[in-house]
């Protein structure tokens, strides 16, 4: 469950952030702040399935998630292909989530 909670909140912030992107950099109309706002809603609600016992540990090892999701946003909707450098850096922040996450907890 925290594997797609993560993922769907990646999509729905990446989604909501480009609206706003789209709106002020590529001259669409406001009308796309609408699905945007309502995707960045989503995406804090999809937050809140993550099973954790506090909010910024959740959070924090989301952000190893959401910087992957950026990347495969820039190769398959921008067109730009990541590099070894993405890569690698993307590897790096997913063994951190995985260490933030799953670390043994004192009781």
């Amino acid at each position: 469950m925290t594997i797609l909670a993560y993922a769907g909140a990646a999509v729905a912030e990446i989604v909501g952030c480009f609206s706003f992107w789209a709106w002020l950099r590529l001259d669409r109309s406001i009308w796309w702040l609408v699905p945007g706002g309502a995707s960045l809603a989503l995406f804090a609600y999809l937050l809140t399935l993550v099973d954790s016992d506090a909010a910024g540990r959740a959070y924090a090892a989301y952000g190893g998630v959401y910087i992957v999701a950026s990347l495969l946003w820039l190769w398959i909707v921008e067109g730009v292909r990541p590099d070894r450098w993405d890569a690698t850096g993307a590897v790096v922040c997913l063994v951190g989530a995985a260490i933030i996450l799953l670390g043994p907890r004192a009781a």
